[in-house]
């Protein structure tokens, strides 16, 4: 074979070899994220400072709060989802669920708490340690929630919680939250935890975050949110969420996928 030839064909295979698709295995793993903001609707400027964070932060609104409508409405101009953030026992007030009351008066106190808390999508649990362990209950709101077009998030307060699992047993929208942000109320501890769920998400695929809009949170996450990217992560909000999880429990809420 002459020189020129020999070369030809080398350069034909190298330049095949250049073309030659990435192997799936050089494919990036995917891992969302996504942030819910609970017991807004107290104070407005604080509370402001929620919707000025740079992605699809989720607003949970208190009803029992000065601010729920207004804010709701705020929240919803901004292109934020709206939840309702129900109150539940151990919380106390006129909205709140106790394990003792009939479910007429938990409809009403439910139905008193959508029209405080305008433009909502869905619902999470403040509090709740003791009513997300009550079975009827829990099954009675998510047939409610499912009637209302409403999704459900679980704060998970405790481990002993059923809500996800009931809303799990008649297809009801939900997700799960994985990782609180500021139990430890200071910066140090909250940029810990922020990325405990950088990491789960990079292992699970995803992670849901619960935060308040206490000062020392909303510095970290000013900051930090938008070096995300960098790290991987796509933020993406509570309804995204939902479908990429498809109603199944992760591994910290149950087994194959199914609520426990």
């Amino acid at each position: 074979m002459r020189f020129s030839s020999l070369l030809a064909l080398l350069c034909c295979l190298t330049g095949a070899a250049h073309a030659a698709p990435a192997s799936p295995a050089a494919t990036p793993h995917k891992a969302y994220l996504s942030l819910i903001i609970d017991d807004l609707g107290q104070n407005l400027p604080r509370d402001r400072r929620v919707l000025a964070l740079p992605g699809p932060v989720t607003t949970a609104v208190m009803p029992d709060t000065p601010h729920a409508a207004e804010f709701a409405r705020e929240a919803h101009k901004a292109g934020k989802i709206v939840i309702l953030h129900m109150p539940m026992d151990p919380a106390t007030g006129p909205f709140a669920w106790h394990p003792d009351l009939p479910i007429d008066e938990l409809a009403k106190r439910l139905e008193a708490a959508f029209k405080a808390v305008p433009y909502t999508s869905g619902i999470n649990n403040h509090m709740g340690s003791r009513m997300t362990s009550q079975p009827q209950a829990m099954a009675w709101l998510m047939e409610n929630l499912q009637q209302r077009h409403k999704f459900f998030v679980d704060s998970r307060t405790s481990a002993q919680t059923v809500a996800a699992a009931q809303a799990q047993k008649i297809g009801l929208a939900s997700v799960s939250r994985d990782v609180f942000l500021d139990d430890v109320r200071t910066e140090e501890a909250i940029a810990v935890q922020l990325q405990t769920a950088i990491k789960l998400a990079h292992k699970q695929g995803s992670a849901v975050m619960i935060g308040h809009p206490y000062p020392q949170t909303l510095a970290v996450l000013e900051r930090e949110l938008p070096k995300l990217k960098a790290q991987g992560i796509e933020w993406i909000d509570i309804r995204q969420m939902i479908g990429v999880r498809s109603n199944k429990a992760m591994a910290g809420h149950g087994k194959d996928g199914v609520y426990r």
